[in-house]
């Protein structure tokens, strides 16, 4: 209660604020161009603009309090959920904008329309000496210092809601734990904000002196006359300046930003290589030091998780080779041959890492088969092939238990998939052709060919010959087509340029 109460106390300031330097304004008008009104009608005139006052402050009272009902509701009712507490948080941050448009829209109108429509009444019935044109002048003058009325209030606003804010965002971690955010939205772009700022700040001015002037003698910028002419144009430049100004400056604020805008996207989708060129020799370029020791930082600590990772994958394959002599190394030449094709095929770098790690976990489930199933050296019975024929399921299940989920995410469809067939033949899911997930297309073609050429307790590792021909006759059958031609084709060539010995690995040339 006491931040709401300061929070009241701080609009009601803001807006005396305001209407103190709308009524500064005014009196500079009047001490530049004083009203030639008759006194018998100067009493008239106060009157209209009284009155006009009250419809103001009543009309304006209103809407501050519509605006405020639901931050009002907030403090002084309870908090009936989370969705609640965010949406109470987002109308305080469009508290600003509105508190301009209340000043420009109800407040203005409250005040604008009736003394207009009176002093053009009594002017019409001759109750008034002043001329159509000086009541026309009047109420542009108004609108333009309504304008530097609503550009204070919402700066001054701006400031008055952080309490309020902070506020609310300590209730929702202690009722819900959870953080309120606008995620991104932006609900006043800093472009408007800047243009309108300096545009008022400038032009409003000069608009309103060359306006008294003009009040003060009645038309002269109509008069044919060479000091006026001159006057007028010193006018047109004047905002014409501030237009093209407010415009300059807008962009060379917004572009800094708009480029940390751009890197942080990059970041947000892992690109943490470039650094923010430091073109600018303001306080920015502060900012573009501080972001860049930042993302030499972060590109360290990345590095350091690769690698931490990347020994983490080797070390679950090697403790699964470790459990038959005679499978040493398999997982290893498997993500070499997968990574190989990978490349032949032009995925991504990303992608191709993935694929690596997915190839090196291919048989992970193979930890959770029992020794005397999986390093059988005879014939397997039917039921302890339908125990082997389990292990892609198991790895998947192994690696689902890894945290955070998302982590392992990728490398799950080709753990799975690695033994389907591209006929439909395959096992655990039966799927065929492209339903097959890409890495286990990838990684079957590699599985097939290295276990088609390494030893085995029951037999002896086939002719790299014969296994390349038996890849080149089972694509589209067993096989992807496209992979397996991809690797049986590049896999030849490698083999006519190298020399005759058999490579315990597939080097990339």
């Amino acid at each position: 209660m006491t931040i709401y109460r300061k929070f009241i106390s701080s609009l009601i300031f803001n807006y005396c604020m305001g209407m103190l330097m709308a009524g500064t304004a005014a009196i500079a008008l009047l001490m530049i161009s004083p009203l030639q009104i008759p006194a018998e009608e100067r009493l008239l005139y106060i009157g209209i603009h009284l009155f006009s006052a009250v419809v103001m402050v009543v009309l304006g009272w209103s809407v501050y309090h519509i605006q405020l009902r639901p931050i009002r509701n907030c403090f002084l009712n309870n908090i009936e959920s989370f969705g609640f507490l965010q949406s109470v948080y987002t109308r305080t941050h469009r508290l600003p904008s509105l508190v301009a448009k209340r000043i420009m829209g109800p407040h203005l109108i409250g005040y604008l329309l009736p003394s207009t429509a009176l002093c053009l009444w009594f002017t019409h019935i001759g109750q008034l000496t002043i001329n159509y044109y000086q009541v026309f002048l009047t109420a542009i003058a108004a609108i333009l210092v309504t304008g530097m009325h609503a550009l204070v209030e919402f700066y001054m606003t701006s400031n008055s809601i952080h309490p309020v804010l902070l506020e609310l965002n300590n209730w929702s971690y202690v009722l819900y734990d959870k953080e309120l955010s606008l995620h991104g939205r932006v609900l006043i772009s800093i472009k408007s904000k800047l243009r309108w700022s300096l545009f008022v700040i400038v032009a409003v001015p000069l608009l309103l002196y060359s306006m008294a002037i003009e009040y003060r003698y009645g038309g002269a910028f109509f008069v044919n006359d060479y000091f006026w002419r001159g006057a007028a144009a010193i006018l047109c430049v004047g905002v014409a300046f501030a237009f093209i100004g407010s415009r300059l400056m807008t962009r060379d604020t917004i572009m800094p930003i708009q480029l940390f805008y751009e890197k942080m996207a990059e970041v947000k989708n892992g690109y943490l290589r470039s650094d923010v060129s430091d073109l600018f020799s303001d306080e920015f370029s502060r900012l573009v030091s501080g972001f860049n020791h930042m993302m030499r930082g972060l590109k360290s600590q990345a590095e350091r998780n690769n690698q931490l990772l990347e020994s983490y994958f080797s070390t679950l394959a090697a403790a699964l080779d470790a459990r038959d002599p005679y499978t040493a190394g398999h997982s290893e030449r498997v993500a070499e041959y997968a990574v190989r094709i990978g490349k032949l095929a032009n995925l991504p770098e990303g992608e191709i890492q993935d694929l690596r790690k997915s190839a090196l976990l291919h048989d992970i489930g193979k930890i959770g088969i029992k020794d005397a199933v999986l390093l059988k050296e005879g014939r397997l019975t039917e039921e302890e092939w339908d125990q082997i024929k389990q292990h892609p399921v198991l790895g998947e299940a192994i690696l689902k238990q890894i945290e955070p989920a998302d982590a392992m995410a990728s490398f799950l469809p080709g753990v799975r998939s690695h033994h389907e067939r591209y006929d439909g033949a395959g096992y655990p899911d039966s799927l065929s052709g492209e339903d097959i997930p890409l890495f286990g297309r990838i990684i079957a073609v590699a599985d097939a060919f290295d276990a088609m050429i390494s030893d085995r307790p029951y037999r002896k590792g086939m002719d790299e010959e014969k296994a390349i021909a038996i890849l080149e006759e089972g694509g589209g059958t067993q096989w992807d087509p496209y992979f397996s031609r991809l690797f049986t084709e590049d896999y030849r060539r490698m083999l006519a340029e190298s020399a005759p010995q058999k490579p315990l690995l597939y080097e990339e040339k």
